[in-house]
């Protein structure tokens, strides 16, 4: 498909991506899901790392740089900094997303929902080439004085995603600016911008997510999920 030809391109190319494995990020991840839950500050300054080709995110000085936490399809743990596991969770699912916010007041659902939502974001939009996703290109989207294309994708049951149905908006430079999808019984959109390369992988900095109006323009306040990249690495 052009689009996504263009989209992946604009990214740094699926031959660059194709020969990274993994990746480390300095991130900070807020708003009011987390407030909410009680959980203000517990992804403030942190790292992430994880692989480029499988789902899996560990995330080192969470709740205040205390614990670490890990993401994994299979297993959720909360670890000492030292790497004794504290707490875990077997086969997890995103079931408690279909119910309401507050369930991520469980440290270990919080680990999980963040594991599905950075990875999700790091791996876009090279994850649309995957021969399991399905893509389908929509009529192009106004916004302000600009044009943006979308793509709307299912994803396959045996990938975690915090939705099956996406759609993914591009503007006129082909980078990612949007994502919409249900989340918490809600409709919600992804804004991501200030892009930077990192070892020529281009990464919005940026992300914010906030709830949609019928009519599918973003709603500013609340902040559901506040999103700051720091610094990326690339292996």
């Amino acid at each position: 498909m052009a689009l996504l030809d263009d989209v992946i391109e604009a990214s740094g190319g699926l031959a660059r991506w194709n020969n990274l494995s993994r990746f480390t990020l300095h991130l900070s991840v807020g708003g009011t899901l987390f407030s909410g839950a009680g959980h203000a500050r517990e992804f403030k300054d942190v790292t992430a790392e994880g692989s480029t080709r499988t789902q899996s995110v560990r995330f080192t000085g969470i709740t205040g740089g205390e614990q670490s936490g890990s993401f994994q399809p299979d297993t959720i743990t909360i670890e000492s900094l030292e790497g004794e596991v504290l707490r875990s969770w077997r086969n997890p699912d995103l079931g408690f997303a279909e119910a309401d916010a507050h369930s991520l007041a469980d440290e270990l659902q919080l680990v999980f929902f963040c594991g599905v939502a950075i990875w999700s974001y790091l791996t876009s939009p090279f994850l649309l080439a995957h021969p399991d996703v399905v893509i389908e290109e929509l009529s192009p989207w106004r916004e302000n004085t600009e044009t943006w294309r979308r793509l709307r994708a299912q994803f396959p049951q045996n990938l975690i995603t915090l939705a099956r149905e996406q759609i993914f908006y591009f503007d006129e430079r082909a980078l990612q600016r949007r994502t919409d999808h249900e989340l918490f019984g809600m409709k919600v959109a992804h804004s991501s911008w200030a892009h930077d390369s990192f070892g020529g992988i281009v990464v919005p900095t940026l992300r914010r997510t906030q709830t949609l109006r019928p009519d599918g323009t973003v709603i500013a306040k609340p902040v559901l999920v506040d999103v700051e990249i720091f610094d990326a690495v690339f292996e």
